[in-house]
């Protein structure tokens, strides 16, 4: 059978003994594409020929592209068979442009990998060079010290469950340096974002009463790294939304959210992977009567739309690629710029209503509710709100906020007063209001009170 026809991002060697010209076309495809697929066992024509495969094999492939193209990728390295022939299938992609084989850097142009030279590197070092993409390489507040060891070991784990690194957890300088997010003894910002807690990176979860924003039911901001928001805001978003039962003459019943899940985790991971990290503004998860919205500061690639990337073959835009590639490794995120489409896919084959907003501020991501839940629903099925912060109705918030302002503080007394509540709940409602950054809690012991959030922040002692 023929299996195609070789094209810019997409290369044919007839066996493993073409190896090193199969380096110069990973260079190649790199530099002009930051993506690329190879295929051993497939003539350039696209006869499949097949050819012997061991373990072996395979390791050999990986230690080669390994030590010979700079910087260094982590390839995808599979066995296939195609056509009842045995085949390797080598697909990798890169953002630390340019990428050198041997020394040597190559650019694609159609099915051919020509060599740069001097003045053409340069050409292209100069009009690659983005300032918007340079934010994820500069050196953080944070030490690598400051890493959470958990989360990393969990996430070297997971990538190379998935294949895309072969390294083990050794200790966090290590796998850091190894995955390009620390600088000598600090993260890059990458890597805070990636993998270290900050104040700064967070995400603002809410419950609306009505199909406006006007009365809030429930509100939260966790703060933390990436997966961790991703992980709190899916928790908050599921909790919330109606399930339905399905028996399909099994034992056990079959539960179905209103919203695929799917769909509802790749719209948060692609939120955070196309942020405007350094605007310093909140990723944000709004839960309305008849829509959920997903939002993130990052504005669309100007000129295209999303039916661009769902419904075509445009090549990916990252706007932070040494995030995306990071996720890349741990299969939280697929290549290609494939996120639209999977929305897309989840929601199509569920029956679910979707939209996709252009903002001046940002990208928003719409799934659209049932209006009727039927005899099957289960409501939210789960307990609402949660990323672990206590859930505090509109009305007892607005109570507060209202007697601060016209008081300028409040302390545990006077808001059991006004609340009726008993003194250990009203200390978690307050306690919770300050984790949620909506008051500071100023003084000590018997002298505590509470205020506004950033209220006199330069003169008050927390």
């Amino acid at each position: 059978m023929k299996f195609g026809i070789e094209t810019e991002t997409l290369e044919f060697k007839q066996s493993t003994a073409e190896l090193d010209a199969a380096i110069n076309s990973i260079s190649a495809m790199l530099n002009k594409h930051q993506a690329g697929e190879i295929y051993f066992g497939i003539k350039p024509n696209g006869d499949v020929v097949g050819q012997i495969v061991t373990e072996q094999t395979l390791r050999d492939i990986s230690q080669k592209i390994g030590s010979m193209i700079e910087p260094r990728i982590f390839p995808e390295i599979n066995r296939v068979v195609i056509d009842g022939k045995e085949c390797v299938h080598v697909k990798f992609e890169g953002d630390h442009t340019p990428y050198f084989a041997r020394g040597v850097a190559k650019i694609r142009v159609a099915d051919e990998d020509l060599t740069m030279t001097p003045q053409e590197l340069a050409n292209y070092i100069r009009d690659n060079a983005s300032e918007g993409n340079q934010w994820e390489n500069y050196t953080s507040n944070k030490l690598v010290d400051d890493a959470d060891e958990k989360l990393l070991r969990q996430y070297v784990e997971k990538a190379k469950a998935a294949g895309r690194i072969s390294f083990d957890y050794t200790d966090k300088a290590t796998v850091l340096k190894k995955l390009g997010l620390s600088d000598v003894d600090h993260l890059t910002n990458a890597g805070k974002v990636l993998f270290a807690d900050d104040i700064v990176q967070d995400v603002q979860m809410a419950i609306f009463a009505t199909n406006e924003r006007v009365t809030f039911i429930d509100i939260q901001r966790v703060h933390g790294p990436i997966i961790r928001l991703v992980d709190a805001a899916e928790k908050y978003i599921m909790n919330n939304i109606h399930w339905r039962v399905e028996f399909d003459g099994s034992i056990q019943r079959k539960e179905i959210p209103e919203i695929p899940a799917d769909a509802v985790r790749e719209a948060l991971l692609n939120s955070f992977c196309h942020k405007d990290h350094g605007s310093g503004q909140s990723n944000e998860v709004a839960i309305f009567k008849d829509r959920i919205e997903i939002y993130n500061p990052g504005q669309f690639p100007k000129g295209y739309t999303p039916k661009d990337f769902i419904e075509h073959s445009e090549r990916p835009i990252r706007r932070n690629p040494v995030i995306a590639r990071t996720l890349y490794y741990s299969k939280d995120v697929e290549s290609f710029g494939s996120g639209l489409k999977r929305i897309h896919d989840a929601c199509t084959s569920a029956s679910v209503k979707y939209d996709f907003n252009q903002l001046k501020s940002g990208f928003v991501v719409i799934f659209y509710r049932s209006t009727e839940a039927g005899n099957t629903d289960i409501g939210s099925g789960k307990t609402p709100i949660s990323a672990d912060i206590t859930p505090i109705s509109a009305d007892i918030i607005e109570k507060i906020l209202a007697y601060i302002a016209k008081n300028g503080s409040i302390t545990n007394a006077e808001a059991q007063t006004i609340l009726g509540l008993k003194a250990t709940r009203t200390k978690e409602i307050l306690g919770s209001l300050v984790q949620q950054m909506i008051l500071d809690r100023i003084g000590k012991n018997k002298g505590t009170k509470y205020i506004r959030h950033g209220t006199f922040a330069n003169e008050v002692e927390v």
